[in-house]
């Protein structure tokens, strides 16, 4: 048996955003968000579910998924394959422009429901510490005092789940699992929860009309691209800017004729040289951005980059 990869958005929307969804969900949410909380969801509803076979264009570099909870929570459940500058930026602006635009001009501030921004990312966001799923939300900064659960950030960093299958303890494990691994299993193992064993039918190859086969094959395809796209961008930015700020600093050491006038230039050149790798980075980034066809003011929040910069580039 071959299933589809998850982490790609026509499998992630089929499993935890279509019209048969809601159990999936639920048992998910549950297992994610409220595996050590009192509260568990009873019930749920997707917004606008995903009902297309095959989603139009393969631009975007992750999808989401809304529900609204049985005590009015709003979740954003979003799966993201690519790292780029601004995306922990971008996470929060989208938790507080689903806070802020529950209200109408003149509705009361005690009508507003709380918002979980769940991110699943498909690469290392926090080095320093092995935790696979962590929560975020506003304490005060000595006494840890919690101001508000109104917006809560959970991130799953599947890079960090290292878990074979019979390592798994709990249901929690078992859906990291299957999001990460379910594209490379080859047959529903029968030590798994119910919801998950239907997840997994529910994105087996079999059931797939070749037309729909063929937009995941191009998708993963579409993603693998830019993974080595952005990579060899980061690489070949930073090499870049750094050759040419050694390159000064080693000039103005020269011209000095000073042995300490060489020491302060590459110093100095070494710093220069990281600030324009860093830079140069961007540039790369942005290109690829372009590629994509996202507009200028996008690739501005995402790089950092002025308008006139990445006007220079197009």
């Amino acid at each position: 048996m071959k299933f589809l990869d998850v982490r790609t958005d026509f499998a992630f929307k089929k499993v935890f955003g279509s019209e048969h969804s809601k159990s999936k969900l639920i048992s998910f949410l549950n297992a994610i968000i409220y595996s050590d909380r009192p509260h568990k969801i009873k019930d749920l509803t997707i917004v606008d579910p995903y009902t297309i076979p095959i989603m139009k264009g393969i631009k975007d570099t992750y999808v989401d998924v809304k529900a609204i909870l049985d005590d009015d929570t709003k979740v954003i459940i979003e799966m993201q394959v690519l790292n780029h500058k601004g995306f922990e930026k971008r996470i929060l602006y989208n938790a507080a422009k689903n806070y802020s635009i529950q209200l109408n001009k003149k509705d009361d501030y005690i009508l507003l429901n709380p918002v979980i921004a769940l991110s699943i990312v498909d690469f290392v966001m926090f080095e320093d510490i092995d935790k696979v799923v962590t929560n975020f939300k506003l304490l005060e900064k000595t006494e840890f005092i919690n101001y508000s659960d109104d917006i809560e950030l959970i991130f799953v960093e599947l890079p960090k789940f290292k878990k074979e299958l019979e390592e798994v303890e709990n249901i929690k494990d078992q859906w990291i699992y299957f999001v990460k691994n379910a594209g490379s299993l080859e047959y529903i193992p029968n030590n798994i929860d119910k919801e998950i064993k239907d997840a997994l039918e529910s994105v087996n190859e079999a059931i797939m009309t070749p037309e729909e086969l063929e937009a995941q094959y191009k998708r993963r395809e579409f993603i693998s691209i830019q993974k080595l796209a952005l990579l060899k961008a980061d690489e070949d930015g930073f090499q870049k800017g750094l050759t040419r700020g050694l390159e000064k600093g080693l000039q103005q050491g020269l011209e000095q004729g000073l042995e300490k006038g060489l020491e302060q230039g590459l110093e100095k050149g070494l710093e220069q040289g990281k600030l324009e790798g860093e830079k140069q980075k961007a540039f790369e980034i942005a290109k690829v951005l372009l590629s994509l066809g996202d507009d200028i003011a996008k690739i501005s929040r995402a790089t950092g980059l002025s308008y006139s910069e990445i006007e220079k580039i197009i």
